[in-house]
């Protein structure tokens, strides 16, 4: 079956991350005894919004994701892209990505367009893209179309996503709220923990100097006592 077996440390894990319904750990492949070993599974998979402010003159990734429902099902894709500037009435196809070849299909982006996607695989599920040298010309929407098949034992099963990118080109790159906030709670953190422990050695100071002022007070009134007992 082409399994990859695990040691034992690693079939907790496999069955956390890997459960497959009606399969108990060590029989997910065959003719090793359960609860010994287990196949070892690959990365996950997780859809990310792309960004979409991209600098003129610079280069951009077109993000575009699409998992499988089915990870464990072998499978094969395609992605199209297709863009609609702000001029534009309809999409346009500029790009496709099939049995890992790429084929630019729009003269705007002639020599531009680069695949950033799933590499030496036709299942795909990354389909992002990069664009060279952005121009102003670029700001629109962009398409991105997944046309999978799911290859069962006994049958096929086709399956599309589709995406949609807004993309905003800009002269300069400005920064978001959450990046300024994020510094100004650093800052607003490191001045606080100053201020925390200059007030902690301040305490410290003062109470290593009472303890030292009442030492001698304590010496003396014992050897007062001392001197009365007898």
């Amino acid at each position: 079956m082409g399994c990859r077996y695990a040691s034992r440390m690693e079939v907790f894990l496999a069955a956390e991350i890997c459960p497959v319904a009606g399969t108990r750990v060590g029989e997910l492949c065959e003719k090793e005894p359960v609860g010994v070993t287990a196949p070892v599974c690959r990365a996950a998979c997780v859809e990310v919004e792309s960004d979409t402010e991209a600098v003129a003159g610079k280069g951009f990734k077109l993000g575009c994701i699409s998992c499988k429902m089915r990870g464990e099902v072998p499978a094969s894709a395609s992605v199209d892209w297709y863009f609609k500037s702000t001029e534009d009435s309809d999409f346009s196809h500029i790009y496709t990505y099939e049995g890992e070849t790429p084929s630019i299909t729009d003269d705007r982006f002639w020599e531009r367009i680069a695949w950033n996607g799933s590499k030496k695989t036709n299942d795909l599920q990354d389909g992002s893209i990069y664009i060279l040298n952005v121009t102003f010309n670029d700001t629109g929407v962009f398409r991105c179309f997944f046309d999978r098949t799911l290859n069962f034992n006994n049958y096929e099963h086709h399956t599309n996503a589709t995406k949609f990118v807004t993309l905003n080109v800009v002269a300069k790159a400005t920064r978001g709220t959450a990046s300024i906030l994020s510094e100004v709670m650093m800052y607003v953190t490191i001045i606080g923990l100053q201020v925390w422990l200059v007030v902690e050695m301040v305490y410290c100071y003062r109470k290593i100097s009472v303890a030292g002022e009442e030492a001698p007070e304590r010496e003396r009134s014992g050897v007062f006592s001392y001197s009365l007992g007898e």
